[in-house]
């Protein structure tokens, strides 16, 4: 009875070490993946899993330091990341899919005019009052559908990154200057911003006027479609 207790006990505690290891793998919907496992390859900073980003603390929906994609937009970023990879380059994500509940907690934020810890470094120059208006925050957002990314491009060493490009401004820089084409930019920078959307439009994303690190999969899976499971 003794050893029969003791096998038990060394059967769950290995299926606990494996559930550990491979976090809910199984609580993805149909369509989705882990961008890492399609391209292993790939850099990823989830900002808003950590507290470096414009709200200065973690995400509601982000419990793990994954970034989920549907299917289709991972493997466009695969034929992207192929692309670069002769010439020592590559991609680093920051987000692709965003549950709604996310985008409810920006909404909060927005709401709260006191809180401007991550002012000095995300939106120096914008009112916070205005940000709804100028259509910095919004009630949906596209990454809600998992076929949007924000991304930048990444020197390689041994396929190690050594430097992200410098875009002009950093990820979710609330400001004009984040407009691709801002005229603010140095020639150099525009130049990184123009190569990042000419091979990101190449296998089939769109980029967004007001962010040079904001594309959408043109023939996206679930167009009308606002997802809320966590990313997990």
């Amino acid at each position: 009875m003794k050893n029969r207790l003791i096998q038990v006990l060394a059967l769950y505690l290995c299926w606990i070490a494996a559930l550990l290891a491979d976090p809910a793998p199984s609580l993805l919907p149909e369509g989705f993946v882990d961008v890492q496992q399609i391209i292993p390859t790939l850099q990823v900073d989830p900002r808003y899993y950590g507290s470096h980003n414009f709200v200065g603390e973690r995400i509601d929906g982000y419990l793990a330091p994954r970034v989920i994609l549907t299917r289709p937009a991972a493997e466009a970023l695969q034929r992207v990341q192929q692309e670069l990879a002769p010439f020592g380059l590559g991609l680093k994500l920051f987000d692709g899919y965003r549950p709604q509940r996310a985008v409810a907690h920006f909404v909060r934020w927005a709401q709260n005019l006191d809180d401007q810890r991550m002012k000095a470094e995300f939106y120096p120059d914008v009112d916070k009052r205005d940000l709804f208006k100028d259509g910095y925050i919004a009630e949906k957002s596209g990454h809600s559908r998992g076929s949007t990314v924000d991304l930048t491009l990444v020197a390689l060493d041994a396929g190690k990154p050594v430097a992200e490009f410098d875009m002009g401004t950093g990820f979710d820089w609330f400001s004009p200057q984040s407009w691709p084409d801002s005229p603010a930019m140095t020639p150099s920078q525009r130049a990184h911003r123009l190569l990042l959307r000419l091979v990101m439009e190449k296998y089939g994303f769109k980029p967004y006027a007001q962010e040079w690190w904001h594309f959408t999969l043109a023939n996206e899976p679930f167009p009308d479609t606002y997802f809320d499971f966590p990313v997990q």
